[in-house]
């Protein structure tokens, strides 16, 4: 963090109440060659098709026109190139991709909120947060419901949450912090900017911020922290007669609560609080579920981000929150899989198994967590299958029988499973 932005960060901690001006004077060319050191060389290029390495050719210049723009309120915010990439469900996911000059003024905006607002952020806001990740939400979260008194869950999914942020309301919500008129202008102009579609329709939206934006993920945490964050700990937790709780990943959220009043209170007062701020519950994805270790017949499991938990009982009789890889993702896993395998199976095979062992790691990395083993070697088994089967169509005759693909998977052997328990920092293998 440059010396400017940490003293942003000391005094919007220190003072609560205080309004940042001035900031705009912050995006000077120092500062954005700072900020050009971070962006992504590889990201696809935005609607004027400028790559990163055309950009950095005649950076300094490039940059100087840039500030200069900034300076005398000449710049404008380039179109949206809009890109849907396929998600494992069947549908597609909108990703907008700015012009690498809005890019950069996008990560120098983004870090300078970044810089005001983690000192607001309550603790259990987990995404686009430095240092925090997906595995610390769900160890916490697991914490929390291991050592409390939680009865009820109410899982919730907000619809197209990034398509349907209100303008006006993520204004007002940074006027908390920004008293600058030319800084909050510079972030109209990425809220208002016109978006190519795909199929060369152009559309200028009244709601959203395009996901893929670099400042969206920041935009939309700050969003959620006066929607969701603030509401929970200045009404909820104090209406509450027992004990909650609340997690939020960007716009993924489990809250817990003690007493069925207090769940089924919050249920029905979360539509009207979202609906305020123009948003929606996903209704069939909605849901109050009794989750008691002292009812564990009953009781049902949810999922966040990617993992079913579940309160079972240890081999040592003894209550055991569980958490696996959800049946959802684990299918959605293996229709990737097998996409994969099929699009890729002409590849070296040398190649292919080296591609092959570096999705199993990521796989690994992120699914491998103490209690969810049979299903990571329910993967791994599939993966071996699938491997066999669009080998052996690489050509009319088949390639292999089932023996020598054996010796060939002693040749290139695949990753096994591996459990990395980040609440202890120990990694083993299990087989």
């Amino acid at each position: 963090m440059s010396t400017s932005l940490e003293g942003i960060a000391n005094k919007a901690k220190r003072e609560k109440q205080h309004r940042f001006r001035d900031l705009s004077r912050m995006l000077t060319e120092e500062y954005l060659h700072e900020c050009w050191g971070t962006l992504n060389k590889k990201a696809a290029a935005g609607i004027d098709r400028v790559t990163w390495q055309e950009f950095a050719e005649n950076l300094d210049e490039n940059i100087r026109e840039l500030v200069e723009d900034l300076k005398h309120k000449r710049y404008r915010a380039q179109p949206i190139r809009r890109k849907y990439i396929a998600k494992s469900n069947g549908k597609q996911r909108p990703l907008g991709i700015p012009a690498i000059r809005d890019k950069l003024v996008q990560r120098a905006v983004s870090n300078i909120l970044q810089a005001i607002w983690e000192a607001d952020f309550h603790s259990n806001m987990y995404g686009y947060r430095p240092g925090r990740s997906a595995h610390d939400a769900i160890n916490d979260l697991q914490g929390t419901l291991r050592r409390g008194r939680y009865e009820y869950v109410v899982e919730a999914d907000i619809t197209g949450f990034f398509d349907n942020l209100d303008h006006e309301w993520l204004v007002r919500m940074l006027e908390q912090r920004i008293d600058d008129r030319s800084f909050i202008r510079i972030i109209r102009k990425w809220l208002k900017v016109g978006v190519l579609e795909e199929d060369g329709r152009f559309i200028h939206p009244t709601t959203g911020t395009p996901q893929g934006g670099i400042v969206s993920s920041v935009l939309a945490n700050i969003y959620m922290h006066y929607v969701l964050n603030e509401w929970f700990e200045k009404v909820v937790r104090k209406r509450c007669r027992g004990a909650c709780t609340l997690s939020v990943y960007a716009d993924d959220f489990v809250t817990a609560f003690e007493y069925e009043a207090d769940a089924r209170w919050f249920f029905e007062a979360l539509e009207n609080r979202m609906g305020k701020f123009s948003l929606s519950l996903s209704k069939e994805k909605t849901n109050i579920i009794l989750f008691s270790r002292y009812r564990k017949d009953e009781s049902g499991a949810f999922e966040y981000l990617g993992f079913e938990f579940r309160w079972t009982t240890s081999h040592r009789g003894k209550d055991w929150l569980k958490r696996s890889t959800a049946k959802k993702g684990l299918t959605n896993s293996m229709r990737n899989v097998k996409e994969w395998c099929k699009k890729n199976r002409h590849m070296r095979i040398d190649a292919f198994f080296k591609r092959i062992n570096a999705k199993l790691r990521g796989y690994y990395n992120y699914y491998g967590v103490i209690g969810n083993l049979d299903r990571m070697w329910t993967f791994h088994q599939y993966v071996v299958r699938t491997i066999f089967r669009w080998l052996n169509r690489r050509s009319q005759r088949k390639s292999y029988h089932w023996s020598s693909f054996e010796d060939l998977m002693k040749q290139f052997p695949l990753v096994k499973p591996r459990i990395t328990d980040r609440t202890t920092g120990v990694a083993f293998s299990t087989r």
